[in-house]
């Protein structure tokens, strides 16, 4: 039956044989665009422990970036960038973009704060690489099954397509989004200048004019990085981080993030440092201040995160089955007529050589520069293969990938397997999560490019490219923006990282080395997350909306009160925009939003590198020279 469906599809939807898709300017500008992006994305990362969405962003800039070179270039008028361009285009960026999932905010800064290693620029290229094009490879079976036959939605490849059709349509509104993220971008960059880079500019400029005072006059009309709650409440600011953060992302992500999530982070900062900090500072089992703080706050939401994807991923067990059974399916070759779509589908041979260069890189480079037993990295890689196509279908059905939980499964696992071996645990449990994001990232752009008609082995091939674009670039920006010192204090709290680091060092030193009083914490967390993740799925909705999120409640006990003060600012003014001009909201909300954290991330980096870029490149070819 599905080759009747296949050979209707070709010819009513195909089009990747009529419209430009695979060019070098959809290639080039989805490198370009996902690259920048990937240090949008890692920054934000690094500061709530969230990755933030890319492709749909991505469309709308490449869609104004050619509309105006359209106007003023006669080539491009002549050949204008088409929907299958930007649909490559957006395969390219959001391969980039989602970089940081492969160890950039995860395993790289939680094997620093439990072993004390930092890696390498070269050792998290080549990591980053041959992780991501594992998951990359791993999805190519998987399409034919989720997509063309079992037809699960993907809602944001189904999001994707629509936006691109909206956007090639020419309407104005198109035009008003581009506008509008445009816009977002400026403000959010102005913010970052004000407050990060105008002290470094008054003392360049200082310096020019010969004029001392001015350093001093622009460092003093700087926008503080930090702002007390009222006045004279520094000492709350400095002792258990409650205030305000002179910083638009963190209201942006709210408003992205939703008005469920932003009231969990605000119950779950208020539980952690209005309840719990000051009876842990009373007693003198923390020092004051967030490091302090969530030293201890950390278990009780490591736990509490870690049961309720856990229970989650549990309850989804029909999803496992379908996954598992369909596993055949997708490898096994008709008897019957010749697939009408073998020309256009990514072929098996693709799938095989591209794993086994792939894996066969990740174990021999987890042996090399982690001592990950060879057996142990073959059996990382084959579990990968079987958590991905869990973590697609979920994908696929939910729109959530698993992450979280398919890199938990390998920690405690490796926990068993290898107990008091942090850096195999973290490593290990890297390749899940890098692969497994990425083959659900893959199949959530091949689902619009079903829908819109494009040729699923150019989208492929271009998924590659993003993945080589975002290693290249992140990786630089990723060693001279985190700094060891930085990495789990207020100004970079790295929760992921935390986490991950915090399972680890349970399973190596087990609950002795806890604080005082963290197991029985750890414990109420670890309960609160089953009920929760038991009520989402079986409460009824009028009773389920109430409930809080359990990401939220446990991202709260591992960054700082004035993070959540922020990102619940974010989602009530974005909830509000919705109840009284829904138009409004719809059309600009996540433009708007994706603009100021892009714009104020990459200004607050340019920064960075204009202070330390050139240090970092004299390492950098120090070290290739030897």
């Amino acid at each position: 039956m599905h080759h009747d469906e296949a050979r209707a599809w070709l010819r009513d939807v195909y089009q990747g044989d009529q419209v430009r898709q695979l060019s070098v300017r959809s290639v080039v500008s989805g490198m370009l665009i996902g690259a920048v992006m990937s240090i949008s994305n890692l920054y934000v990362g690094l500061k709530t422990g969230w990755g933030l969405g890319v492709t749909i962003t991505a469309c709308i800039i490449a869609y104004g970036v050619f509309r105006a070179l359209e106007t003023v270039v006669p080539h491009y008028r002549r050949n204008p960038f088409s929907i299958l361009e930007n649909n490559t285009m957006s395969s390219a960026a959001s391969a980039a973009g989602y970089i940081a999932s492969a160890g950039l905010t995860s395993a790289f800064p939680a094997l620093y704060l439990t072993t004390g290693r930092l890696l390498t620029w070269w050792e998290m290229i080549g990591w980053l690489l041959s992780v991501s094009v594992l998951g990359v490879f791993m999805a190519v079976p998987l399409k034919r099954q989720l997509i063309n036959i079992d037809k699960l939605p993907f809602p944001s490849g189904i999001a994707t397509a629509e936006t691109l059709r909206s956007m090639h349509s020419q309407s104005a509104e198109s035009l008003g989004k581009a506008r509008s993220l445009m816009w977002g971008a400026g403000i959010g960059a102005i913010v970052a200048f004000w407050r990060d880079g105008l002290g470094h500019f008054g003392a360049w400029l200082a310096t020019k004019l010969e004029r001392p005072t001015l350093k001093e006059t622009l460092e003093n009309a700087s926008f503080p990085e930090n702002i007390p709650l009222f006045p004279g409440g520094g000492s709350l600011l400095e002792r258990y981080s409650v205030g305000f953060e002179g910083s638009l992302i963190m209201i942006a992500a709210g408003a992205i993030m939703g008005i469920r999530v932003g009231v969990s982070l605000l119950f779950g900062s208020v539980l952690c440092y209005g309840v719990i900090a000051p009876f842990l500072l009373e007693n003198n089992i923390v020092e004051p201040g967030y490091k302090g703080i969530v030293s201890w706050t950390l278990w009780p939401a490591t736990a509490l995160m870690v049961t309720s994807s856990m229970v989650s991923l549990g309850l989804k067990w029909r999803t496992i089955v379908r996954a598992l059974s369909g596993l055949k399916a997708a490898f096994s070759k008709d008897s019957g007529p010749v697939d009408p779509l073998a020309h256009i589908e990514v072929p098996t041979s693709w799938f095989v050589w591209g794993t086994l260069i792939a894996g066969s890189a990740a174990v021999y480079l987890g042996h090399a520069w982690f001592d990950i037993t060879w057996w142990m990295g073959i059996l990382a890689v084959v579990m990968t293969f079987f958590l991905a196509i869990v973590a697609a279908r979920a994908t696929g059905e939910t729109d959530v990938t698993p992450i979280g939980a398919m890199g938990k499964i390998t920690q405690l696992s490796y926990g068993i397997l290898a107990p008091s071996n942090m850096t195999t645990n973290l490593m290990t449990a890297s390749i899940t999560a890098g692969a497994s994001s990425h083959a659900a990232d893959l199949l959530t752009d091949l689902k619009s490019g079903y829908l819109l008609g494009a040729n699923p082995r150019q989208q492929t091939i271009a998924q590659l490219f993003g993945v080589v674009a975002g290693s290249l670039l992140a990786v630089p920006v990723y060693t001279i923006v985190v700094k060891p010192e930085l990495l789990g204090t207020a100004a970079m709290p790295a929760p992921s990282a935390k986490v991950w680091a915090g399972v680890a060092k349970m399973l190596a030193s087990g609950v002795s080395s806890l604080p005082a009083g963290a197991f029985p914490a750890m414990i109420c967390g670890a309960l609160l997350g089953v009920f929760l993740a038991l009520g989402e799925a079986y409460l009824p909705e009028r009773y389920r909306k109430w409930l809080p999120s359990a990401t939220g409640l446990g991202i709260a006990g591992v960054i700082p009160a004035f993070n959540c003060l922020s990102m619940f600012i974010g989602s009530f003014l974005a909830w509000r925009l919705m109840k009284t001009r829904p138009d409004t909201a719809d059309r600009y909300l996540v433009t708007v939003s994706s603009g100021l954290i892009a714009g104020e991330s990459l200004m607050g980096v340019a920064i960075i590198l204009a202070m330390q870029g050139s240090g970092m490149i004299q390492e950098i070819m120090k070290a290739i020279g030897g």
